[in-house]
């Protein structure tokens, strides 16, 4: 593992919910609960990977860390300092030391803004560099991913989507923070261009000690890339583990069924290994089922997961699960 063992980023009890109204007066009716009572910790040059089903809260997790969004309850600690109490100017500062790489390369950058613009406007805004500093700054941005300085005064359409990609991390370098929430960051590109960009990505690690937020979708690459990995399932983490202990000893129901959907390159071992196949639809976060989420999906389920909420806990050295049953 690439961290020294120094928390970075430490959650406690995370939520957040978004209100659902009705009518003109927009009556409160109820809550879509998107994270809810998540809890983990990033070390200082590490990557944590976090997968999972679409909608179980994952995007939503990275934007209200870096406080996109206002958390509902629980505790964010960046670097020790609780930054869900903060606002205006202190806010302000603090988010130099974090930025998002987006999904989408073609809806992440202003189509009216050159690439030149693009990378300087962060170092405006934060009053960083002025003059010809800006412009020294935008070029050593371009050449860290790979392109030209000549590049600067064309505009977005003129790339292509892993092009894209690459100025959108060139963005998210340009205040030289501590930790990069990475947001699905290769899921829209080819298959031959993701190698290209995860590698990029972790040559940048690497020279400037990146702390990543890695959530994706493709379980091969998380592992490739991820030092630990955190599995949720609609709004609540089930899972905690170091990459190797988690694709070779998964303990959670959800945990095993994803991993037996990975192929396996070897014909021999892939037709002995045996796919569980999960049952049913993903609950609405609007109205989860009693007691754990996942019972009504479990194919181990008892009576005590339709009573009770299992505990995320430790069960061996750096290996959280919430499991009655583990």
């Amino acid at each position: 593992m690439a961290t020294n063992g120094t928390p970075l980023v430490e959650v406690r009890n995370l939520k957040k919910y978004f209100p659902i109204t009705r009518g003109v007066i927009r009556r409160h009716v109820g809550d879509i609960k998107a994270v809810d009572d998540v809890s983990f910790t990033i070390y200082k040059g590490e990557t944590l990977g976090l997968v999972g089903e679409t909608g179980c809260g994952k995007t939503t997790v990275g934007r209200t860390i870096i406080r996109l969004y206002t958390p509902t309850a629980g505790q964010i600690l960046f670097d020790g300092v609780d930054i869900t109490r903060l606002k205006g100017e202190a806010l302000r500062r603090m988010r130099r030391r974090m930025q998002m790489i987006f999904q989408d390369p073609y809806a992440s950058l202003n189509p009216r803004m050159t690439v030149g613009a693009i990378l300087s406007e962060p170092l405006l805004v934060h009053r960083i560099a002025q003059g010809k500093e800006v412009r020294a700054r935008v070029e050593e941005l371009l050449e860290l991913v790979g392109f030209s300085p000549y590049f600067v005064n064309r505009y977005p359409h003129e790339f292509s989507g892993g092009q894209r990609q690459r100025i959108g991390i060139a963005r998210a370098l340009a205040l030289s923070p501590d930790l990069i929430v990475c947001d699905e960051p290769i899921s829209s590109l080819d298959v031959s261009i993701q190698a290209q960009v995860v590698n990029l990505m972790e040559e940048l690690q690497d020279r400037l000690g990146l702390t990543y937020l890695f959530i994706a979708h493709d379980l091969s690459m998380v592992r490739h890339i991820s030092d630990r990995i955190a599995v949720m399932y609609l709004g609540k983490i089930v899972e905690l583990a170091d990459r190797d202990e988690i694709y070779l000893n998964p303990l959670h129901p959800y945990t095993q069924a994803l991993m037996s959907a990975v192929p396996v390159p070897d014909p021999e071992v892939e037709e002995k290994r045996q796919r569980i196949i999960l049952q049913g639809d993903l609950p609405s976060p609007a109205n989860p089922p009693e007691g754990c989420n996942f019972n009504t999906r479990c194919p181990v389920v008892r009576d005590i997961c339709h009573r009770t909420d299992p505990e995320f806990r430790e069960v061996r050295p750096g290996h959280f699960v919430a499991c009655h049953l583990v």
